[in-house]
């Protein structure tokens, strides 16, 4: 008999953790019975979430067996459990996870989860669980090993982020939820949300799956749920599950489904991220196994994971964006930040359209742009209103909020009309002079404290300010495309940057809801420099004879989003070959160039695609183009090659000090160029294959972030 000691080794890491206590009272519902209502508290407020550590498990265990007991003696008709305000509990604590020093450990971690949790099906009379606020992961799978559910309509967010973190539900969730609600529904609970982005459900989105049997509004929530219970116990109310899955589903539709979501796996992330495969295998066992069966193969999964190199390289990225994209390194005081009540963009093409767009509303401060004739600038303001026209559309924003954003916008021929504004950016052509003399143009007709930004990606900021008379109230502004969605801004110091400036910049990049990363006025600053030594590397391999296809198969492992050549198309052929060229002319002795990259950007392509867009192979032309090379080399190594030259130039970057730490470099990664959590950005990656080793004898984590046995 499973007991509170076998966890022992697990419970001896927790002495700091935050403990969620089980508080009992006792409810007499309408119809006389009793009801034991838990209530999962940590006695912190709102900022500090209930989790579920080692020793909130074995308290709630306890508690459970106490209701047994005294269900067991006809004192309670039912047992329910709830939230603290806001929250019902947002899973494991994960805090200390990273230290769990073996797999043996690790699977302690699934089996008291299971342990604890599964005794909300054993009480001998019906359970519920009452979900009143956040519930993620182990929260969620509360809910799912009791008999019943209601849930506030207003809750902040519903859902299983373990792929996401590289690991799979481990307590009930992969055997449980699709056995509720159907593999469709399952699926994109389990796998489909946390790919994207760690998508959340609402509560109406969670009932309308089915994960809950009754929905009510906060105002009267827990009063209502009580009554609902009390309808179940008495048996005035039935529960029906239109969701969960009959003989047809499970004879067809399982099969149909689980195949469906491996092949677009493989298309959309690869075969290298472990979780959400381990979590395909386990629902798809769901279909015929028992629950025991089920809770079991869902241990071993967790123990495999949480002791695996992805899980530690996932909390080490996770960190990153929780924690180091929110206190960002070398950010000055925010109090000596400027005032920005009015803002300039210089251009109005597609990206400087986007920056005012983005600008007006968070901002909501007057935008003005500018352009060299009427017809762009016509053409640039009609698409701001017409994206604050689709908002409204689609009821993201009032018909109030609409008419005062389209209202802020403006456009003007003349930069005398900028003379108010305290920010001003351009998105001009990526040229130095064209920059240079758009700045020493506006800059007459400004005050002394506007800050200008540059949105350059690779040219010099300080060259860029070289005719201002005031260089010091110049900063880099980087944004990645496309501007609304990707979270980093790279904010560039130059030698002449001052404080006030800087400070500024990071103040408007928290209100545009970006995580900004200060880098030095160094080329191509963080990400575009790894993404030049990448290209130029892949590139040099093709010009030298290495086929496009083994190209391609060298980065698999990295786990990265797309391939290079993927990813320029994406970014564009020209913009690529511009990006190689800065860089070899910064640095000719590391970064190859590459006449042939030149010739595809005026192919315009690599690939071959069919007439919806998927690529059927490498286009004949392109192969053309390249052919010549007589010393190709293996998909090895190349690979090999890629990992050191990273290696070697992040170490450089380091030196340098482009940035503070090798975790700036992974945040830029993560967040500027799709780099997987799987991986924990670069820096990891590098340390475990060997690469850091290899080129300089020392590795840039310590200790290394990898798994245990």
């Amino acid at each position: 008999m499973t007991t509170a000691e076998d966890f022992a080794d697990l419970r001896a890491m927790s002495q700091d953790e935050v403990i969620t206590h089980s508080y009992e009272r006792d409810v007499t519902l309408p119809s006389g019975k009793v009801l034991a209502l838990i209530t999962l508290d940590n006695n912190r407020d709102h900022t500090r979430p209930s989790t579920l550590g080692p020793e909130t498990l074995v308290e709630f265990a306890e508690m459970l067996d106490a209701q047994k007991e005294r269900a067991a003696k006809g004192e309670i008709a039912a047992v329910a459990v709830t939230g603290k305000p806001f929250f019902l509990a947002a899973g494991a604590d994960l805090s200390q996870a990273s230290d769990i020093p073996s797999r043996a450990v690790g699977k302690q971690m699934a089996q008291l989860g299971h342990w604890s949790l599964g005794k909300l099906g054993e009480l001998g009379v019906p359970s519920f669980v009452f979900i009143n606020g956040l519930a993620l992961g182990g929260g969620v799978e509360i809910g799912l090993n009791a008999d019943y559910r209601t849930i506030d309509r207003n809750i902040p967010g519903l859902g299983l982020p373990e792929v996401f973190l590289g690991i799979i539900p481990g307590w009930g969730g992969a055997y449980l939820l699709p056995n509720l609600i159907g593999i469709e529904n399952a699926l994109k609970v389990i796998i489909e949300n946390p790919l994207k982005n760690n998508t959340m459900l609402k509560g109406q989105e969670a009932f309308d799956l089915g994960i809950a049997d009754a929905i009510f509004d906060s105002v009267s929530f827990l009063e209502e749920s009580l009554k609902w219970a009390d309808g179940v116990l008495s048996g005035t109310i039935k529960v029906k599950r239109p969701n969960e899955p009959g003989k047809v589903e499970r004879a067809v539709k399982w099969d149909i489904a689980i195949g469906i979501a491996t092949k677009t796996l493989q298309s959309r992330i690869g075969s290298i991220a472990k979780s959400p495969y381990r979590a395909l295998d386990l629902v798809k066992a769901a279909k015929n196994t028992d629950k025991k069966t089920g809770f079991a193969a869902e241990d071993d999964a967790l123990a495999d994971l949480i002791s695996g190199d992805q899980f530690r390289a996932s909390i080490y990225a996770f960190n990153l964006v929780q924690k180091r994209a929110k206190r960002p390194a070398g950010a000055p005081d925010k109090k000596i930040a400027k005032p920005v009540t009015k803002i300039g963009v210089i251009g109005a093409g597609l990206m400087a359209s986007q920056f005012a767009l983005l600008f007006v509303q968070r901002l909501k401060v007057p935008v003005v742009i500018t352009d060299l004739d009427q017809e762009r600038v016509d053409k640039g303001v009609k698409y701001i209103h017409d994206e604050i026209q689709k908002r409204l559309d689609k009821k993201r924003i009032s018909p109030d909020d609409a008419n005062r954003l389209t209202a802020l916008v403006s456009g003007t021929t003349t930069k005398a009309d900028f003379a108010e504004c305290d920010w001003v950016i351009e998105a001009v052509f990526e040229e130095l002079g064209v920059k240079q003399d758009v700045f020493a143009d506006v800059e007459q007709y400004l005050s002394d404290t506007a800050v200008l930004a540059t949105n350059t990606s690779s040219l010099s900021v300080e060259q860029i300010g070289a005719k201002l008379k005031h260089p010091e109230r110049l900063v880099g502004f980087h944004f990645f495309n496309p501007v609304a969605v990707m979270p980093l801004i790279e904010v560039v110091r130059t030698p002449k940057t001052d404080e006030e400036t800087l400070s500024t910049a990071m103040v408007v990049a928290a209100k545009l809801y970006k995580n900004a990363v200060i880098t030095t006025d160094t080329p191509g600053f963080v990400v575009n420099r790894i993404l030049a030594k990448v290209l130029g590397e892949t590139m040099h391999a093709v010009d030298t004879g290495t086929p496009f296809e083994t190209v391609e198969e060298s980065t698999r492992p990295f786990g990265l989003p797309m391939t290079p050549f993927e990813l320029l198309e994406l970014v564009g052929l020209q913009v690529g070959a511009h990006v190689l060229d800065t860089h070899h002319a910064a640095f000719p002795d590391r970064f190859f160039d590459s006449a042939n990259l030149h010739k595809l950007a005026d192919l315009g392509h690599v690939f071959e695609r069919d007439s919806k867009g998927k690529v059927k192979g490498i286009d004949k032309k392109a192969r053309e183009i390249v052919a010549g090379g007589t010393t190709p080399m293996t998909a090895e190594q190349l690979q090999v090659r890629i990992e050191d030259g990273l290696a070697d130039e992040i170490h450089r970057m380091l030196d340098e000090k482009v940035v503070a730490a090798a975790e700036d470099i992974d945040l830029c990664l993560i967040l500027g160029a799709g780099y997987p959590f799987q991986m924990g950005g670069v820096t990891p990656y590098l340390d475990r294959v060997g690469a850091s080793e290899r080129v300089f004898h020392d590795t840039f984590h310590h200790p290394v972030i990898r798994g245990v046995q």
